[in-house]
């Protein structure tokens, strides 16, 4: 790339970062319909536009209750024509077709309108709202009361319901855990029934009875949460410093580091060799200090800078910029550190670690959200209405007993290969959050370390990325060899295959799914499959590899590994249409040490890719 172009990006990445915009194009609803007939004819998609395969979502009609009544109504009506029902939220940010409903015939039950806080208990420290109620709002009407939530996501662009049904969480070992639905003592949710209960029935669950455990992490095939109360504690002041070193020690630390802090997190930057570590506790609320945190990443952006991002990347990724992404990915990374990744002391300024300021106003962040409409001529930076970012998320928590092991696999990729991880650099990292055992049926098993992997995307589903191998390999390393549990709300196919069965009480969960839904109306072939319920998230087709769709193969050779029938050799795929050489001699001794029984995966993966690989299996 010629060195003006290279000006011309940094610029564009200083904008991105630094800019602070008032106003902006908010995303629009995610539920669009163009019938004759009010509320007709939709199509409902998530936040960034695409699912991973790529799939048009297309409903019959979307609902927007108002009301707990009208949602048993609408609940009602759709069962009695055995008519499948999903539920959207404000701004959809699950990745996966958790919204979907099988065919084009179903009906989706926005909980846009169902934003309200009902009862806020100060002696109890409990609120109850509505499940479309944001996690900002959920923070805002807290601090009111002198109360906050003590553990949430770091963007406030989320729903109540949405959090519960995709077991969302931000960064703890302490208390009862990072999960937002640890913090749930009662829920109401709507599901179908029989006509002598009118078709719909409304349930009550409360701490005690074991149904509550399958509905705080539903993925949303139990029916449709109305109302939820939180246990909360008093507010109270955080104080934070981020610090970097090299990453020589991160895999001990790693265990160790979220028994030291509260709100301890890491941003880890493997090709750079670098680990941001976040120290964040609790002070006296007598502490001086009223910071704010805005992160950059969550602000609203100039469109043309956005378009211009995008477009160097674009451009990095066909002609091959290695050594470009790595320049703008330390660009990126440094001055996010210099703006102490949006932290302020006051407000307004940075003036000096330790950050000092009530949790309502660190906790999260998002003020794309905010403001007016602009003609988009600012948004936030994944709005699909706007030529801006696109991109997977891979996201998985692996045991804290097994997170050095795996830290040390990917640090040996990156050690082969020291660039091949530059392109994370631009999406912040690998972000490393603590996560805690929930007595949720389909939540965390134990104390694990959850990794969020954020990386570019080709509008087209044929273009492979640069060193895509890499990435393919830690992501079946971490769903494969350490058993990874994936985020319910985020990632591509492969994440899911076989996670049902690394759940002790998935058995009950589907007991009570059965119960609550016996026709059926609330899950789609997309849920059944990756409840283990149905097979097809493998799949044979052109590509398929490249959108995280492991193909049907893969599983014969899994099986031929397990008799031991494949043995040492090494493997050269020669795939027509080549631009990408990630190795130019065969394996030393020394490089076996990174081969494992995945390959085996691995090799399938890319059957169906476009460049060629040379895979290495070693037994």
């Amino acid at each position: 790339m010629k060195r003006y172009q290279r000006g011309q990006i940094k610029i564009a990445i200083g904008t991105l970062i630094c800019i602070c915009v008032a106003n902006c194009s908010p995303p629009e609803d995610p539920i669009q319909c163009t019938g004759l007939v009010k509320n007709s004819d939709c199509t409902i998609t998530n936040s960034y536009g695409a699912f991973p395969d790529r799939s048009v979502c297309r409903v019959a009609k979307a609902v927007y209750p108002t009301t707990e009544a009208e949602i048993i109504s609408a609940v009602a009506n759709a069962t009695m024509t055995n008519t499948k029902i999903k539920v959207g939220t404000r701004y959809s940010h699950s990745i996966p077709k958790l919204v979907c409903p099988d065919g084009q015939d179903g009906v989706v039950i926005s909980t846009k309108y169902l934003n309200r806080t009902l009862k806020i208990d100060v002696s109890a420290m409990t609120m109850t709202v509505e499940s479309g109620v944001t996690l900002r709002q959920v923070i805002e009407e807290a601090a009111k009361a002198k109360m906050a939530l003590p553990y949430g996501p770091y963007w406030w662009g989320v729903t109540v319901g949405g959090m519960l049904s995709t077991g969302a969480h931000g960064s703890t070992l302490w208390g009862l855990g990072s999960q937002v639905h640890d913090y749930v003592i009662q829920l109401r949710i709507v599901s179908s029934a029989g006509a002598d209960e009118g078709y719909a029935r409304l349930r009550t669950l409360e701490i005690g009875n074991p149904d509550l455990d399958a509905a705080k992490v539903s993925l949303g095939v139990l029916g449709v949460i109305t109302q939820v109360t939180l246990k909360l504690q008093p507010l109270f002041k955080r104080s934070v410093t981020y610090i970097t070193k090299d990453d020589s020690h991160i895999g001990d630390e790693a265990v160790s580091f979220g028994r030291m802090h509260e709100f301890a997190d890491f941003m880890w930057y493997p090709s750079q060799q670098r680990v941001v570590y976040r120290i964040d506790d609790r002070v006296s609320t007598n502490a001086s200090g009223n910071g704010l945190n805005d992160f950059p990443g969550f602000r609203s952006t100039p469109s043309p800078v956005l378009s211009t991002l995008r477009t160097s990347e674009e451009t990095q990724e066909s002609l091959g910029d290695v050594d470009g992404k790595c320049i703008n990915g330390k660009l990126t990374a440094s001055t996010l550190r210099t703006m102490a990744y949006g932290l302020t002391n006051d407000g307004i300024l940075f003036t000096g670690y330790p950050v000092i300021g009530y949790q309502n106003r660190i906790q999260a962040s998002g003020t794309c959200l905010d403001s007016p409409k602009d003609a988009r001529i600012t948004a936030c930076s994944w709005d699909s209405r706007v030529k801006g970012l696109f991109f997977h998320q891979t996201t998985f928590s692996i045991a804290l007993s097994k997170v050095k092991n795996f830290i040390e696999d990917v640090q040996k990729l990156v050690a082969l290969e020291p660039k091949a991880m530059c392109g994370l650099d631009l999406y912040n990292g690998i972000l490393m959050r603590y996560v805690t055992a929930s007595s949720a049926y389909l939540g965390k098993q134990e104390d694990a370390l959850d990794f969020d992997i954020t990386y570019y995307r080709s509008k087209d589903p044929q273009t492979p990325r640069l060193f895509q191998d890499i990435l393919e390999e830690i992501e079946q390393i971490a769903v494969f060899k350490y058993n990874a549990l994936p985020h319910w709300g985020k990632n591509r196919n492969v994440a899911f295959l076989g996670a049902i069965n690394k759940y002790k009480n998935a058995g009950e969960f589907l007991k009570v799914k059965a119960m609550y839904d016996p026709l059926g109306l609330f899950s789609s072939k997309w849920t059944d499959q990756i409840l283990g319920l149905e097979d097809g998230l493998s799949t044979e087709n052109e590509g398929c590899a490249l959108e995280g769709f492991l193909p049907l193969l893969t599983y014969v050779l899994f099986f031929l590994f397990s008799l031991q029938l494949i043995y040492r050799e090494v493997i050269l795929l020669s795939i027509p249409g080549s631009h990408i050489d990630q190795y130019t001699e065969l394996p030393t001794s020394k490089e076996y040490s990174r081969i494992n029984w995945i390959f085996c995966s691995r090799l399938l993966c890319f059957v169906k890719s476009s460049f060629p690989i040379y895979i290495y299996i070693y037994i």
